[in-house]
């Protein structure tokens, strides 16, 4: 038996509103969750919210507001887009209110400090507030933040550094051994050329009074806390029950197969280079992979809550439901590139690919079997014809693909092999026009009778296919397409296997999957 995986996404600040950014990455990790699942893997997926920032005391002073009020405010705006993009989530962690966190970050910036790994001095740098990040001169794009396209500010103040500059050789060695992978190949490049380049030590710690006593204390020196990046990233462990020995963080992390981050390409940074040099000080294991993600563009800018062009998803979802939403993130985003998100496209996807190509092919599907064989599931019968071999061959070609695209984090690709089987069973239906078949059986044709069941027994076996591949994609819709062909299972099959067990089953006539959107993009 395999041991579990364990599947990330980021926790976003929560100093405002959550926008269609954050729901492409919790979409991404949650699709990657299922589909491990749907393979029989023992998966842990978490995600939750990053509460002990500057910007989000900004932006409580902004608003008049106690800092402890935002944050639970808006905490509440994404959990509820968590539940409007029906994420499987496992935990959702808090790193302002969960002890096991506080507690957890504090016993991490322990054992570093054992290590002898952080040291006090003072320190000036270019600070964005918007990315929590410190910049160096040539980092900056005409002098300004290149995320949030504004000046950093000139801070001076004592902190605690980390010895990142020790851990260079040892980072180098885990990216080109093949135990820590950056995906795509472009970010793992990016990665090792600027650990190539030489490391210098970070900063870990903020004054106390710049935090305005907001933050987790350093042990030991309450003039300072945690910086917020090195609190929050212990959050991955943290929320296993890490520093109280729970089972949990044994089974997903210690021992697990593997342990995977899915993040923006503005934090692969921390995520591949600062968080994986502090798990080596302090003595525990590294993550497996992270995978990152591009940006949502608008005209081909970061969608960004800073620079005021941000998406409402729920305004989205409340438009045009969640399988469109899901469906246009998945299948018509590059998983690792930049991209600019359409509403005219998301329409002309959902109607094309869903409603118009597989919502319409189960539909007809059902309502011939329950038309012309009583609803229920036919033995086939008869000589197998090519047309037959063609379409085991696509279910087959299908499934590897979608395998094969989701083992490199690819969605858009896995959901293309995904709409190969769709195009290829309506192809089916037309040529053998069971409608057709139907009339001449009707006439008393025994040969046409036998072949009307070997279609149905084939059509029937691809779009129980259809709906175990698409769990991971549009859970909800594929449940609905898996309870038309009487499917209980949430296993991926063998394609050798894929018309075990339908013959006799009974056809549940469904509402349409895929209703027709009723909107002007």
């Amino acid at each position: 038996m395999s041991n579990g995986s364990f599947i990330s996404a980021t926790i976003p600040y929560v100093n405002a509103r959550p926008h269609l950014g954050h729901a492409l990455e919790y979409v991404q990790a949650d699709c990657f969750a299922r589909f491990q699942r749907l393979q029989g893997r023992d998966v842990f997926f978490l995600t939750g919210s990053d509460e002990n920032s500057l910007k989000n005391v900004i932006a409580a002073e902004a608003e008049g507001i106690s800092t402890r009020e935002l944050v639970d405010r808006n905490v509440a705006y994404f959990q509820d887009l968590i539940e409007q993009l029906k994420l499987s989530k496992d935990d959702f962690i808090r790193t302002s209110v969960d002890q096991r966190h506080i507690e957890g970050a504090t016993r991490v910036w322990e054992l570093i400090a054992a290590n002898g790994d952080i040291y006090k001095r003072s320190y000036e740098g270019l600070y964005c507030v918007g990315c929590e990040q410190f910049y160096s001169p040539a980092e900056l794009v005409d002098g300004n933040c290149p995320e949030h396209l504004v000046p950093p500010e000139l801070v001076s103040e004592e902190n605690y550094f980390f010895r990142l500059s020790r851990y260079q050789n040892q980072l180098l060695d885990a990216f080109k051994s093949g135990e820590l992978r950056v995906v795509p190949k472009s970010r793992y490049n990016e990665v090792v050329s600027f650990v190539e380049s030489g490391l210098m030590d970070i900063s870990i710690s903020r004054s106390t009074e710049r935090a305005r006593g907001w933050g987790i204390p350093v042990p030991g020196d309450p003039s300072q806390v945690i910086y917020v990046w090195i609190d929050a990233l212990t959050n991955y462990i943290t929320a296993l029950g890490w520093a109280a020995g729970d089972d949990l963080y044994k089974r997903y992390w210690e021992e697990a197969d593997s342990r995977t981050h899915v993040l923006g390409k503005g934090v692969t940074r921390f995520h591949s280079v600062y968080w994986p040099a502090m798990l080596m000080s302090a003595g525990l294991p590294l993550p497996t992979e992270t995978v990152v993600h591009g940006y949502i563009t608008a005209n081909g800018r970061k969608l960004s809550k800073s620079l005021g062009n941000a998406v409402d998803p729920v305004g989205v979802i409340d438009k045009y439901g969640i399988d469109a939403v899901r469906y246009a993130l998945l299948a018509d985003l590059s998983p690792f590139e930049d991209g600019d998100f359409n509403e005219e496209r998301l329409v002309q996807r959902y109607t094309t690919d869903l409603a118009n190509g597989l919502g319409n092919l189960v539909s007809r599907v059902a309502s011939m079997i329950g038309r012309y064989r009583d609803g229920t599931i036919p033995q086939a019968a008869g000589e197998l014809e090519e047309q037959d071999e063609r379409l085991a061959r696509q279910v087959a070609e299908s499934v590897e693909g979608v395998v094969t695209a989701m083992s490199r984090y690819d969605h858009r690709e896995a959901l293309s092999h995904v709409g190969d089987l769709i195009r290829a069973s309506n192809s089916y239906v037309d040529s053998n026009a069971p409608w057709h078949l139907a009339k001449a059986a009707a006439a008393g044709d025994e040969t046409a009778s036998a072949r009307m069941d070997t279609v149905f027994l084939y059509l029937t076996g691809a779009i129980r296919q259809l709906g175990l591949l698409l769990l991971p994609f549009l859970p909800t819709s594929a449940e609905e397409i898996l309870k038309v062909v009487g499917e209980e299972s949430h296993r991926l099959a063998e394609p050798s296997a894929w018309l075990d067990g339908l013959p006799g089953r009974a056809i549940e006539r469904p509402e349409p999957i895929f209703p027709r959107l009723d909107v002007v993009a």
